[in-house]
């Protein structure tokens, strides 16, 4: 069975309950601006738990937001692992694209929030990170401007 996405006010659903969550949302106001957020956050111990967030921003009036946790082997390296959430990111992304796209939803604009920014160690996988995300179509933001990463799925890490 695929892992659900939790969404704290309707509980567990599936991919595509989430996306007719989102749809839903949308059609709502209509003539609203949205964007549509995807990032990933991880914590390692004796294995890597991995949280992808989808927030779907209704600019200037709220968001929703979903969830998605799973447990991998141990990862160490932090390259491997900010890749690994990066390509988690992308995957979904891409998914609901096309998803939302098949149902009929104008597509908002797509940014993938990257867990990665100037201080730390993280600063030389900047390039790196972005140049591929924006080479798959989607817009990349880091910190401090990734809060879908760093502050929602980082929430659910712990």
């Amino acid at each position: 069975m695929q892992t659900p996405f939790i969404s704290p006010t309707r509980g567990a659903l599936s991919f595509d309950a989430m996306c007719a969550e989102i749809l839903d949302y949308i059609r709502a106001e209509p003539d609203a601006q949205y964007k549509l957020i995807i990032g990933t956050d991880s914590q390692v111990r004796q294995q890597t738990q991995f949280v992808t967030a989808v927030v779907v921003h209704r600019l200037g009036k709220g968001a929703r937001y979903f969830y998605q946790a799973r447990k991998q082997r141990k990862i160490t390296s932090l390259r491997q692992k900010i890749f690994y959430e990066a390509s988690l990111s992308l995957s979904l992304a891409t998914r609901l694209a096309e998803r939302l796209a098949a149902r009929g939803g104008t597509l908002p604009n797509v940014e993938i929030h990257l867990d990665v920014g100037m201080q730390g160690e993280t600063r030389d996988l900047i390039r790196e990170i972005v140049g591929m995300v924006v080479g798959s179509g989607f817009d990349a933001k880091i910190k401090p401007e990734s809060y879908a990463a760093s502050s929602v799925a980082d929430r659910y890490t712990k």
